[in-house]
């Protein structure tokens, strides 16, 4: 029998329990910088010395993060499942648990580009990048990171992985927040959903979905038991 098509489409909140400040809760990183001073192509092009080194306490920070056990949880599921990641952050701490077949909507936080030529992708080993590192073509290298105001490249794809989904999990994301509410209406009507996610929603709209009231990493242990009942 083959194996069925596992989704799990991953926020902020998975990383939060590594360390990994989010966006927008209390103390997170836009209550330290405004999001138009370093998450925006004019924010670049004004003082890319600023939006460089941003990034480079961000990539710091997520070289001493080390994955949790919703990662962890989440890579095992491979040896059951036909299982894809779709995930909003920008760490590579899926990978680092062992997970293979991983799509950033959002960029990599461990890879830079040209900043004249998108394709131009480069990975890290370090976390600093210094003002005059250029590419092949001689322009300064940039995050690998979709910014505010930029296109998401990678949803074409993200919406294919989804549409061929048998069971679809979001978590540490809520499905009020888009691309997440979006990328759920390509999910198939009859596939079996779940919310990993501490926080109330208005979910009467969504077929065949069951909402785990739980932080990432103990909501990935009732998923787990939770599969146990399931008929596939």
């Amino acid at each position: 029998m083959s194996k069925k098509n596992l989704v799990i489409f991953s926020g902020a909140g998975v990383s939060a329990e590594s360390g990994l400040k989010t966006f927008r809760d209390a103390g997170g990183l836009w209550e330290e910088f405004k999001i138009e001073d370093v998450a925006t192509p004019e924010a670049w092009a004004k003082d890319p010395a600023l939006v460089n080194n941003f990034y480079n306490l961000r990539r710091k920070q997520v070289m001493e993060a080390l994955p949790n056990e919703a990662h962890k949880i989440i890579a095992t599921l491979s040896n059951t499942f036909n299982i894809k990641i779709i995930t909003q952050n920008i760490d590579d701490l899926h990978e680092r648990a062992g997970s293979k077949d991983v799509l950033h909507l959002h960029g990599e936080i461990m890879k830079v580009r040209s900043s004249v030529d998108e394709k131009l992708i480069s990975k890290l080993n370090k976390w600093e990048v210094k003002m005059g590192d250029r590419c092949e073509k001689g322009s300064q290298l940039r995050p690998h990171i979709v910014w505010f105001g930029e296109m998401v490249p990678e949803m074409d794809n993200a919406i294919l992985i989804a549409e061929k989904a048998d069971l679809f999990v979001v978590i540490g994301t809520s499905l009020n927040v888009y691309p997440a509410a979006g990328i759920l209406n390509y999910v198939p009507q009859t596939a079996l959903k779940w919310l990993i996610d501490p926080g109330e929603f208005n979910l009467d709209y969504v077929a065949n979905l069951k909402h785990i009231k739980a932080v990432a990493s103990e909501g990935m242990k009732i998923f787990k038991e939770q599969l146990q009942a399931v008929k596939l």
